[in-house]
């Protein structure tokens, strides 16, 4: 009895340990309209063209965030990767994304609005729009992309 007593306290404390982040993350409401998001020119780690809104934290500091990009039709996103997760979720248009260091657009798998996908930290992908895209990017920050060919970082 006393084991499973220490089994359970050891996975309450655990559960209390891997949530304490979540709940500090909570502790900011935030509650935007549809139709009330901002966006800026950038960011400037995308090439011109690209918007961004920030809706939740701050990519350049520690922590999570959310972050909306809106994209114009015909956007490309060269081959990069990132040192934190990349969660994203399609709001609106066509996203097509691709894996590796070669962009093939006829090899990107096109995601509609309510498409997901989410990487690892150093996966190499690419992207496309079709149409004007908004997706929703959430992760943890300070916030990274590197390039494989520099000369695709527009930062440059």
């Amino acid at each position: 009895m006393t084991h499973c007593n220490l089994t359970i306290a050891a996975s309450a404390a655990v559960a209390a340990m891997l949530s304490a982040p979540l709940v500090a993350a909570q502790e900011d409401h935030v509650l935007i309209q549809s139709d009330a998001f901002e966006y800026a020119a950038g960011p400037g780690s995308m090439a011109e063209g690209a918007e961004y809104a920030i809706l939740y934290g701050d990519p350049a500091a520690e922590g999570v965030f959310a972050m909306r990009l809106r994209l114009p039709d015909g956007f490309y996103i060269a081959p990069h990767h990132h040192g934190q997760p990349e969660i994203v979720t399609v709001i609106s248009g066509r996203f097509l994304i691709g894996m590796g260091e070669d962009p093939d657009p006829e090899a990107a798998t096109a995601l509609e609005p309510g498409g997901f996908f989410a990487y690892p930290p150093g996966m190499i992908h690419y992207a496309y729009t079709e149409g004007e895209t908004v997706v929703q990017l959430n992760s943890t920050g300070p916030w990274t992309i590197t390039y494989v060919n520099e000369e695709d970082d527009p930062r440059r």
